[in-house]
Protein backbone atom coordinates (compact mmCIF):
# COMPACT_ATOMS: atom_id res chain seq x y z
CA UNK A 1 0.00 0.00 0.00
CA UNK A 2 1.55 3.49 -0.77
CA UNK A 3 2.11 5.63 1.86
CA UNK A 4 -0.60 7.93 0.90
CA UNK A 5 -3.02 5.39 0.47
CA UNK A 6 -1.77 4.40 4.55
CA UNK A 7 -2.50 7.90 5.63
CA UNK A 8 -5.87 8.01 3.84
CA UNK A 9 -6.57 4.72 5.55
CA UNK A 10 -5.48 6.03 8.63
CA UNK A 11 -8.02 9.17 8.32
CA UNK A 12 -10.72 7.11 7.53
CA UNK A 13 -10.41 5.18 10.23
CA UNK A 14 -9.59 7.24 12.53
CA UNK A 15 -13.00 8.80 11.96
CA UNK A 16 -14.60 6.07 12.26
CA UNK A 17 -13.45 5.71 15.26
CA UNK A 18 -14.10 8.87 16.81
CA UNK A 19 -17.87 8.36 15.42
CA UNK A 20 -17.96 4.70 17.33
CA UNK A 21 -16.76 6.45 20.64
CA UNK A 22 -18.96 9.42 20.14
CA UNK A 23 -22.09 6.88 19.94
CA UNK A 24 -20.98 4.43 22.94
CA UNK A 25 -19.96 7.87 25.13
CA UNK A 26 -23.58 8.95 24.46
CA UNK A 27 -25.52 5.76 24.99
CA UNK A 28 -23.30 5.25 28.16
CA UNK A 29 -24.87 8.24 29.79
CA UNK A 30 -28.05 7.82 28.85
CA UNK A 31 -28.16 4.21 30.28
CA UNK A 32 -26.43 6.34 33.77
CA UNK A 33 -29.52 8.93 33.45
CA UNK A 34 -32.52 6.52 32.62
CA UNK A 35 -34.15 4.03 33.06
CA UNK A 36 -35.71 1.51 30.36
CA UNK A 37 -38.78 3.16 29.74
CA UNK A 38 -37.91 6.79 31.10
CA UNK A 39 -38.30 9.97 28.83
CA UNK A 40 -37.68 13.82 29.53
CA UNK A 41 -39.00 16.61 27.06
CA UNK A 42 -36.06 18.96 25.91
CA UNK A 43 -38.44 20.76 23.23
CA UNK A 44 -41.89 20.31 22.43
CA UNK A 45 -40.45 18.76 19.32
CA UNK A 46 -37.97 16.52 20.67
CA UNK A 47 -37.48 14.00 24.04
CA UNK A 48 -34.55 12.24 25.16
CA UNK A 49 -35.45 8.42 26.18
CA UNK A 50 -34.33 5.44 26.78
CA UNK A 51 -35.30 2.43 24.10
CA UNK A 52 -34.13 -0.82 23.77
CA UNK A 53 -33.96 -2.06 20.23
CA UNK A 54 -32.85 -6.42 19.94
CA UNK A 55 -34.20 -5.26 15.86
CA UNK A 56 -33.14 -3.71 13.13
CA UNK A 57 -33.96 -0.30 11.75
CA UNK A 58 -37.61 0.30 12.61
CA UNK A 59 -37.19 -2.45 15.08
CA UNK A 60 -37.36 -5.06 11.99
CA UNK A 61 -37.78 -8.21 13.61
CA UNK A 62 -37.12 -7.00 17.30
CA UNK A 63 -40.07 -9.59 18.38
CA UNK A 64 -38.20 -12.49 17.43
CA UNK A 65 -37.17 -15.20 19.54
CA UNK A 66 -33.25 -13.74 19.90
CA UNK A 67 -31.55 -15.09 17.04
CA UNK A 68 -31.77 -12.19 15.17
CA UNK A 69 -28.63 -10.45 17.75
CA UNK A 70 -26.07 -13.25 15.76
CA UNK A 71 -27.42 -12.07 12.56
CA UNK A 72 -27.60 -8.22 12.59
CA UNK A 73 -23.93 -8.83 14.65
CA UNK A 74 -22.69 -10.95 11.87
CA UNK A 75 -24.31 -8.61 8.78
CA UNK A 76 -22.47 -5.62 11.02
CA UNK A 77 -19.34 -7.35 10.93
CA UNK A 78 -19.30 -8.70 7.32
CA UNK A 79 -20.24 -5.24 6.34
CA UNK A 80 -17.57 -3.49 8.64
CA UNK A 81 -14.73 -5.70 7.03
CA UNK A 82 -15.71 -4.92 3.05
CA UNK A 83 -16.12 -1.25 4.06
CA UNK A 84 -12.65 -1.38 5.42
CA UNK A 85 -11.68 -3.26 2.45
CA UNK A 86 -13.47 -0.57 0.27
CA UNK A 87 -11.26 2.33 2.20
CA UNK A 88 -7.91 0.95 1.15
CA UNK A 89 -9.61 0.42 -2.48
CA UNK A 90 -10.78 3.48 -3.31
CA UNK A 91 -8.47 6.36 -1.04
CA UNK A 92 -8.45 8.96 -3.86
CA UNK A 93 -12.17 9.26 -3.53
CA UNK A 94 -13.39 11.52 -0.93
CA UNK A 95 -16.62 11.90 -0.38
CA UNK A 96 -16.78 8.13 -0.86
CA UNK A 97 -14.71 7.40 1.97
CA UNK A 98 -16.49 9.99 4.11
CA UNK A 99 -19.86 8.39 3.69
CA UNK A 100 -18.11 4.80 4.04
CA UNK A 101 -16.58 6.29 7.35
CA UNK A 102 -19.56 7.41 8.41
CA UNK A 103 -21.81 4.52 8.23
CA UNK A 104 -18.34 1.89 9.28
CA UNK A 105 -18.38 3.67 12.91
CA UNK A 106 -22.15 4.07 12.81
CA UNK A 107 -22.28 -0.18 12.51
CA UNK A 108 -19.62 -0.54 14.58
CA UNK A 109 -21.21 1.36 17.44
CA UNK A 110 -24.28 -1.10 16.59
CA UNK A 111 -22.47 -4.04 16.51
CA UNK A 112 -20.65 -3.43 19.89
CA UNK A 113 -23.95 -2.79 21.76
CA UNK A 114 -25.38 -5.62 20.36
CA UNK A 115 -22.40 -7.62 21.79
CA UNK A 116 -22.12 -5.80 25.03
CA UNK A 117 -26.28 -5.66 26.05
CA UNK A 118 -28.04 -7.95 23.60
CA UNK A 119 -29.38 -4.72 21.69
CA UNK A 120 -29.02 -1.45 20.92
CA UNK A 121 -29.55 1.71 22.95
CA UNK A 122 -32.12 4.11 21.31
CA UNK A 123 -32.58 7.55 22.80
CA UNK A 124 -33.32 10.35 20.39
CA UNK A 125 -36.88 10.62 20.06
CA UNK A 126 -38.41 13.62 17.53
CA UNK A 127 -42.37 13.61 17.27
CA UNK A 128 -44.96 16.29 15.89
CA UNK A 129 -48.65 15.96 15.22
CA UNK A 130 -47.51 15.97 11.41
CA UNK A 131 -45.64 12.81 11.85
CA UNK A 132 -49.05 10.92 12.79
CA UNK A 133 -50.51 9.85 10.20
CA UNK A 134 -47.07 7.76 9.27
CA UNK A 135 -45.82 7.36 12.81
CA UNK A 136 -47.71 5.73 15.74
CA UNK A 137 -48.72 8.40 18.14
CA UNK A 138 -46.36 11.09 15.72
CA UNK A 139 -43.48 9.71 17.55
CA UNK A 140 -40.48 9.18 14.74
CA UNK A 141 -38.67 5.56 15.86
CA UNK A 142 -35.95 6.56 18.50
CA UNK A 143 -32.38 6.25 17.06
CA UNK A 144 -28.77 7.24 18.58
CA UNK A 145 -25.72 8.72 17.23
CA UNK A 146 -24.92 5.65 15.37
CA UNK A 147 -27.60 5.44 13.29
CA UNK A 148 -27.84 9.25 12.43
CA UNK A 149 -24.26 8.52 11.21
CA UNK A 150 -25.17 5.89 8.62
CA UNK A 151 -28.13 8.09 7.42
CA UNK A 152 -25.66 10.43 6.79
CA UNK A 153 -23.56 8.42 5.41
CA UNK A 154 -25.84 6.87 3.16
CA UNK A 155 -26.97 10.45 1.83
CA UNK A 156 -23.50 10.66 0.88
CA UNK A 157 -23.27 7.45 -1.22
CA UNK A 158 -25.82 8.50 -3.01
CA UNK A 159 -24.47 11.62 -3.55
CA UNK A 160 -21.43 10.37 -4.65
CA UNK A 161 -22.62 7.94 -6.86
CA UNK A 162 -24.79 10.68 -8.64
CA UNK A 163 -21.89 13.15 -9.05
CA UNK A 164 -20.19 10.25 -10.81
CA UNK A 165 -22.77 9.16 -13.15
CA UNK A 166 -23.11 13.11 -14.03
CA UNK A 167 -19.06 12.96 -14.40
CA UNK A 168 -18.98 10.23 -17.12
CA UNK A 169 -21.84 11.48 -18.47
CA UNK A 170 -20.09 14.79 -19.51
Amino acid sequence: MARSSHRSLVLWLGMAAAILLFDQFTKLLVISRFELGDSQAVTSYFNLVRVHNSGAAFSFLSTASGWQRWLFTGIGVAAAGFMVWLLRSHPQQTLFCFALSLVLGGAVGNVVDRMLWGHVIDFLDFHGDWLSPVFYQGHFPAFNVADSAISVGAVCLIADELIRVRRTRA
